[in-house]
């Protein structure tokens, strides 16, 4: 298994999408913010992740996201059940009119790996591994006490979770080829869906120093191909935050970048997401600014 130099047809898909954090979460998580600027944090982040990223050397496509905020409810513990449907069935489409060999994403929150790797995994079959690099296993249902389907984005990639979800993707992925890097947050009822499925796990302390352990897990499963998923908050919140939630004693920034360029170096990376970036002090800043005379909305003399 070695890494390819046919780098074929790359897609850039952004993908702002918000709605799968529920808002009690997004409010208890960000005091600071308000909660209609910080519920739109993550369609923000993906905005920003795509200016700051180099120029795209293919297509790029951007799947529409609304930002209306009112009316949405929780149906089977999603947040925005129809429209987060919509936006799959949406980025599928747009996948499959592009039809490419990779696929880099931009989200959004952590379920806009969902698509990308159900039509990669589809599109290579076996061959394909998947390294989730995440503080959380994202292996909610729909009965998990936890409410928001950014929690669940793993357990659809397997094919579990919302029957509707799971049926709109074109291939899921067995737990035999998916493992969870830099994991050592969860709730309670996770945890028995991620051992039960038998999902490999490896904890901050594993990685930290030496990547092993987890090329030893991609050499075993014969996977030629691979997908990866960033989700930022699994760098150590003590050295940076960038996600929703602040989790200490996660891997540092170096860690991460050393485990996915070694991972680079010994499969063909055939998809990577970047998820959950939330840019607090933008939000913090486009507040302060929309509030200044000249610059904002017009000062109430009354107050």
């Amino acid at each position: 298994m070695s890494a390819s130099t046919d780098q074929g047809k790359t897609l850039r898909l952004v993908w702002p999408q918000w709605q799968g954090a529920a808002p009690d979460v997004v409010a208890l998580l960000t005091p600071e913010l308000p909660l209609p600027s910080a519920q739109l944090g993550y369609h923000l982040g993906s905005r920003m992740l795509q200016w700051l990223a180099p120029a795209a050397d293919g297509p790029e496509v951007v799947v529409p996201v609304p930002t209306e905020r009112e009316g949405l409810t929780s149906t089977d513990g999603v947040f925005a059940r129809e429209v987060v449907l919509e936006q799959l069935t949406s980025a599928l489409a747009a996948i499959a009119a592009e039809a490419p060999d990779r696929i880099v994403t931009l989200g959004g929150e952590c379920s806009v790996s969902v698509a990308p790797f159900g039509y990669l995994a589809a599109r290579y079959g076996d061959d394909l591994a998947v390294v989730w690099l995440d503080a959380h296993p994202d292996t909610g249902m729909p009965e998990s006490r936890y409410d928001g389907y950014h929690a669940m984005a793993v357990s659809h990639i397997l094919g579990h979770g919302d029957k509707e979800f799971v049926e709109a993707l074109p291939a899921t992925v067995a737990p035999s080829r998916l493992a969870l890097a830099g994991l050592h947050v969860w709730e309670d009822d996770q945890e028995p869906f991620t051992t039960g499925w038998g999902l490999t796990t490896f904890a901050p302390a594993d990685l930290e120093h030496d990547s092993r352990p987890l090329l030893e897990w991609l050499r075993a499963t014969g996977c030629s191909k691979v997908a990866l998923h960033l989700d930022v908050d699994s760098v150590d919140s003590n050295d940076i935050v960038l996600g929703l939630g602040m989790e200490p004693d996660g891997l540092s920034r170096d860690a991460v970048l050393r485990t996915i360029n070694d991972v680079a170096g010994v499969a063909d990376v055939v998809g990577i997401t970047v998820a959950e970036y939330l840019p607090r002090q933008v939000i913090a800043m486009r507040e302060l600014l929309s509030r200044l005379p000249l610059l904002g909305h017009r000062a109430d003399p009354a107050k």
